[in-house]
């Protein structure tokens, strides 16, 4: 229950009169005493960070402060193109130009590019398709360079190596280079009826000489030879030395559609045929029908084993399973 007192007359006589219940209560109780107190001034004083206002739009007549500059986000750049290194260009033979007398040819019963198409051609057309097929498969400078020798003498290395250089240079867009590597007995220049001069032996004893010199090109499209040159008693030694391989590579070097053939002596009777096997991509041994024995055939590959691939040419085969031979197949027969 809400607590009754009684009014002080007294006091209530001598308060003014008011007008309102609120003013006559404030002359009763004093509520002029209930003023808030005045604030201290020691009072430590708070910072608060001005806020920041966004840009207002520029108004005509109105003065504007600049804006401050920001430096740009750098941006991640590509790297630089590598320009690809062109390929190095093939040298140019500059030997002399030599012509092949076709009577040669004839008498020492090698391929004839004008003549009709022989029996002795289409034996070498399949010699040459096989190393054909594995220069490119490999697809290296040391597929196209190509030795040719025999175990012993007289097996038919030279007449082989010939008629594969006139087969293979009937290719379209091929050069073959015929190269005499065989300085004790040199015979490639006697069979085609041309001037021997300086050659491989020369390049390889003298570093000024530029082997594409002594490379000439002949009568027949795409055929090169390259003579044995000046033998010496250092021969083995110069074959030995890093300057052939100088001289074998500059041969072939950005020259995707050129073969070497070197014609080297018989491996049991020489060195250089095992010294070169070690440039050379792909061997061909040949081997005289009824004539090479096992062993000398097995030695030889054993010399040449510097040479990843070695093939056999067997020579003078006189059998036929068959009962045929190249060149039995002419008008008028199925």
């Amino acid at each position: 229950m809400t607590e009754h007192s009684k009014i002080n007359r007294e006091t209530a006589d001598r308060a003014p009169k008011a007008t309102s219940l609120f003013e006559r209560a404030d002359a009763i109780f004093g509520l002029d005493n209930l003023a808030p107190s005045n604030v201290p001034g020691n009072l430590p004083v708070a910072k608060v960070p001005a806020k920041r206002l966004a840009p207002q739009p520029e108004t005509r007549g109105q003065v504007q402060s600049a804006p401050i500059p920001v430096a740009p986000t750098p941006q991640p750049q590509a790297p630089e193109a590598v320009a690809a290194p062109s390929p190095e260009r093939a040298v140019t033979f500059s030997g002399p130009l030599m012509k092949i007398d076709r009577e040669f040819l004839t008498k020492a019963n090698l391929i004839v590019p004008e003549d009709p198409v022989t029996g002795l051609l289409e034996e070498f057309r399949i010699v040459k398709r096989e190393l054909l097929v594995d220069a490119r498969a490999a697809g290296n400078d040391a597929a196209r360079r190509i030795l040719v020798c025999s175990p012993l003498p007289g097996e038919g290395k030279t007449y082989c190596a010939t008629n594969l250089a006139i087969a293979l240079a009937a290719e379209r867009d091929i050069e073959v280079v015929l190269v005499d590597a065989d300085m004790i007995n040199p015979s490639i220049t006697r069979r085609l009826g041309i001037e021997a001069g300086a050659g491989l032996m020369d390049a390889l004893a003298d570093k000024t000489i530029k082997p594409e010199e002594l490379v000439s090109p002949t009568d027949i499209e795409g055929l090169f030879i390259m003579p044995a040159g000046t033998s010496s008693a250092h021969d083995a030694e110069y074959l030995t030395s890093a300057r052939t391989a100088q001289v074998v590579d500059r041969l072939t070097r950005g020259a995707p559609n050129r073969f070497i053939i070197f014609d080297t002596p018989p491996a049991l009777a020489a060195s250089p045929a095992a010294e070169l096997a070690a440039h050379v991509g792909q061997a061909l041994l040949v081997v005289r029908a009824d004539e090479t024995s096992r062993a000398a055939l097995a030695d030889a590959r054993n010399l040449l084993s510097a040479c990843p691939d070695i093939k056999l040419l067997l020579n003078a085969a006189q059998f036929s399973p068959s009962g045929r031979r190249f060149g039995d197949y002419g008008e008028g027969k199925e």
